[in-house]
């Protein structure tokens, strides 16, 4: 039985996964995104701006689930409540509630919106993607020396394997809060620099830094981590040699999705 599902963001990083396994499952996609785009014959397009609110009661209009892959969540849930009641399923970060960082205050105040609208909803965490790290690491590789927070751990994952997991919580029963979804392993970011700096082959000595401030603090008790949710397969490693095999290294892409700009 299909269903027809509503991807916010469907042409970002997460939502072309998302959108790539509902389509292969037979079920009835439309993918909402700023401006018109070129899609494929199979996906239906919609243009609307879950900023501002424009085009999203038509965009809503019909469907049985929305997964939302972009910020913010105010007037998609608004437009969903005046549709009826439809299955929101989002995308969040472990360690919003741990991190006092304003991106992940305005984060957990959409969880927090999903969740007391009264729509069946599910919310999925999972942890930094390995693409922020890369992002990361090539920024901090530009200066001759390369200077590390100290003390900092991340447990990246690979956004393809959480858009699986997103597309197949879009089939399932609302569960509101999903387990946490977190990469195969924790590892110390001068770790995951040197293995950075192999794969792209830079030399740079690498100084620790401690960062002051609560936001830091946070980081660096761990946070951002879900060790008990290593459920990813895909490694940091693996990942950058897939990104090498393909001669291409999304780092502006990647960036935009993680902070949640919608693409245009």
């Amino acid at each position: 039985m299909t269903n027809r599902v509503l991807v916010t963001g469907g042409t970002g990083t997460v939502g072309r996964v998302v959108v790539d396994r509902l389509t292969a499952d037979g079920q009835d996609v439309r993918v909402l995104s700023r401006g018109r785009r070129r899609h494929r014959a199979d996906v239906e397009h919609v243009v609307g701006d879950v900023g501002t609110g424009d085009g999203l009661d038509a965009a809503v209009a019909g469907v049985g689930t929305i997964v939302h892959c972009v910020d913010p969540a105010e007037h998609l849930v608004a437009a969903a409540k005046r549709a009826g009641s439809p299955h929101l399923v989002f995308i969040s970060i472990v360690g919003i509630d741990r991190i006092p960082f304003g991106y992940y205050r305005k984060k957990l105040a959409d969880e927090r919106l999903i969740a007391g609208s009264g729509l069946p909803w599910t919310v999925l965490r999972a942890t930094q993607f390995h693409d922020l790290i890369a992002v990361l690491l090539r920024m901090l590789a530009k200066s001759p020396v390369m200077l590390l927070p100290s003390g900092f751990s991340f447990q990246p994952v690979d956004a393809g394997e959480v858009g699986e997991r997103l597309a197949r919580l879009a089939l399932e029963e609302p569960v509101g809060r999903a387990p946490d979804f977190g990469g195969p392993q924790v590892r110390a970011l001068d770790d995951l620099a040197d293995s950075y700096l192999a794969m792209v082959g830079t030399r740079r000595p690498v100084v620790p830094i401690r960062l002051p401030g609560k936001v830091f603090g946070a980081f660096r008790g761990g946070g951002n981590l879900a060790p008990e949710h290593a459920d990813g397969t895909i490694t940091f490693e693996q990942y950058l040699r897939q990104q090498v095999a393909a001669g291409q290294l999304p780092y502006g892409d990647a960036i935009r999705a993680y902070l949640g700009r919608r693409p245009r």
